[in-house]
């Protein structure tokens, strides 16, 4: 919920960029940050610092305001963020519902939910950091439209995404959301610590749309495998990090599902891929 606050700032404060580029948060060198964003006459950046545990809210200009990232209540957090804006002079409308949980509840209304663990912040942290070295050298090998390496605080997952350069074929019932998200076709390759419906810390990589044939596709490593609930290719974090190498391992499975996946698509690889 804490993310979704400071997310949800970016999105406030940034212009509209394609397939919601403008919403997500950034692996830094200390925890998870937003960027520059427009205030006025001025920036300001925001980040979740995971080492000495602090949120900083810090202007071009010089100011900064900070507090204590500790175990209290999403409405207590809210009114504490709230207050460092207005001590910096930054005035932006939030809309205060959390967005893609179910039962979501107002931030300024949640004494519910009031943990937090810095060690286990930290351990976050350090794994988006690593697997983000690996995304990084994913992205290296294309030569097509890919993107930054976004944290989306809504689904809270790391993701990159390759682009053929198609438009894609309209999603049925798709929201405006889904629709700008969409709107081209991709192959995206990402890491949940838990949710996305799967249920335990994974790795994923789909296509959309999903291409015929594509489930019947076996990859490497073996431990991979196709999840028919949610459409898409699954490595489990718990085979990754056992392994000697995992950022081996990771690399193999984002690349294997991706060759799958362009092939099935018919993707022109040979306009796309880096060659040599």
């Amino acid at each position: 919920m804490w993310t979704q606050i400071v997310g949800k700032t970016r999105l406030a404060l940034n212009p509209l960029q394609n397939h919601w580029w403008n919403v997500p948060l950034y692996v830094t060198a200390r925890g998870l940050g937003t960027s520059a964003m427009e205030c006025g006459d001025d920036v300001l950046d925001i980040e979740f610092d995971f080492l000495e545990h602090q949120l900083r809210l810090r202007l071009g200009s010089g100011r900064n305001e900070s507090l204590a990232l500790r175990p209290k209540s999403v409405a207590e957090f809210y009114r504490e963020y709230l207050q460092c804006l207005e001590a910096l002079g930054v005035s932006v409308k939030l809309w205060p519902m959390p967005v893609e949980i179910q039962k979501p509840i107002r931030f300024d209304l949640d004494t519910e939910h009031n943990s937090y663990d810095p060690e286990y912040a930290n351990r976050f942290w350090q794994v988006l950091a690593r697997t983000e070295k690996v995304f990084r050298a994913w992205a290296q090998g294309f030569m097509g439209k890919v993107s930054p390496i976004h944290f989306f605080w809504g689904s809270f997952d790391l993701a990159v995404t390759r682009f053929s350069g198609r438009v894609a074929p309209p999603r049925q019932g798709a929201d405006s959301i889904q629709r700008e998200a969409y709107s081209h076709e991709v192959i995206s390759a990402g890491f949940w610590p838990g949710n996305g419906g799967y249920g335990t810390a994974a790795f994923y990589c789909y296509a959309a749309p999903v291409p015929e044939g594509l489930s019947e596709k076996g990859i490497s490593p073996a431990t991979a495998v196709w999840d028919t609930n949610l459409g898409e290719y699954i490595l489990k974090y718990d085979d990754v990090r056992t392994q000697a190498s995992p950022e081996t391992v990771l690399l193999e499975f984002i690349e294997n599902a991706y060759c799958a996946a362009a092939d099935s698509a018919k993707w022109d690889r040979n306009l796309l891929d880096r060659q040599g």
